[in-house]
């Protein structure tokens, strides 16, 4: 089978698409760009597509070898087997949703992820935002029971290829709503601007990469509303335009906070959801959430109690 990326061939509609938006953004949105941001989002592309050349081979000699030892065999033409293209794709995607709820919910994982999240701006340059350090995190091995299921590591990365053109499109504010059916299903840029949110209600939420079916499946969908504006970036914004600091400075965090640690506690910050502490010193987003929802219970009890004592003015009629 020849080599073959579609992330190599859509490039340019990449490009293109930026361009757009920007000529969208300069008419209707001014705010969505900030040229040091939009830099620093195109120099972590840059730098992912290093990384991927210097370590894919590697990860793909592995899952090769790990193929030799799969469960079930599609032939020796394994690519002409067409039922097999979507069913990978479908089961990369699910994979891709357990291995992003990971990079959230894992420090160790969350210091390559946190890359995509540092901008403030949300746009379809900050799809580009993509880790330096993400090999490290072992995010790979995720993978491995699709190569163990029989589907060769060029499906699987061609399928994965696909998944990522896919997500560039969702990074958009200039798309407000698509079909209900669609929005149903699909990943969308509404599901997603979710997703890249620091508003407490949204922290954690929307880890789908095509089908937002998972986060519905799983438990971690939330909507966007419209009667609250979203806040983009990372709960302690990075403050920063330095592009070294931007790509280590969760790492830096990280291994300084394992250093200082009792050693009771230090695998604790490795494994543990970013935020952790083992004196309660910060906060991780399921406090912040539940923090928001016990204000929101509280709010919604106080009013209920007004309308109670003064059923004229929450416009019922006096009793």
């Amino acid at each position: 089978m020849p080599d073959f990326s579609p992330v190599d061939y859509a490039v340019p509609g990449f490009v293109l698409l930026v361009l757009i938006e920007m000529i969208w953004a300069w008419k209707r949105k001014p705010q969505a760009y900030e040229a040091k941001d939009t830099l620093t989002s195109l120099a972590f592309g840059l730098g992912s597509t290093v990384s991927g050349l210097i370590f894919g081979g590697f990860f793909f000699l592995l899952f090769l070898t790990v193929w030799e030892h799969r469960v079930l065999d599609f032939g020796p033409e394994w690519w002409a087997v067409w039922w097999t293209w979507p069913l990978c794709f479908v089961l990369d995607d699910l994979k891709y949703y357990w291995v992003h709820r990971a990079g959230h919910r894992i420090r160790w994982m969350w210091a390559a992820h946190v890359n995509h999240h540092s901008s403030q701006h949300y746009n379809l340059s900050t799809a580009l935002r993509q880790t330096w350090t993400g090999p490290f995190t072992f995010g790979f091995l995720f993978a491995l029971p699709l190569v163990l299921l029989g589907f060769h590591p060029a499906m699987i990365a061609i399928c994965g290829g696909f998944n990522l053109i896919y997500q560039f499109w969702i990074h958009t504010e200039a798309i407000d709503k698509m079909p209900r059916w669609f929005e149903a299903v699909m990943n969308t840029p509404s599901h997603h601007r979710v997703h890249h949110a620091t508003n407490p209600r949204y922290l954690d939420r929307n880890y789908a990469g095509v089908f937002i079916i998972w986060d519905k499946l799983f438990g971690t969908f939330e909507p966007e509303t419209e009667d609250e504006k979203i806040r983009y970036g990372i709960v302690k914004q990075l403050g920063s335009f330095n592009l070294l600091w931007s790509v280590f400075h969760e790492w830096v965090g990280m291994l300084s906070d394992i250093w200082r640690a009792p050693w009771k506690h230090k695998l604790s910050y490795l494994l543990r959801e970013p935020g952790w502490t083992h004196d309660g010193s910060h906060d991780t987003s399921d406090m912040i959430r539940s923090r928001w929802k016990e204000r929101q219970t509280q709010a919604g009890t106080q009013e209920n109690q007004v309308s109670l004592q003064n059923p004229i003015a929450s416009g019922r009629e006096a009793a």
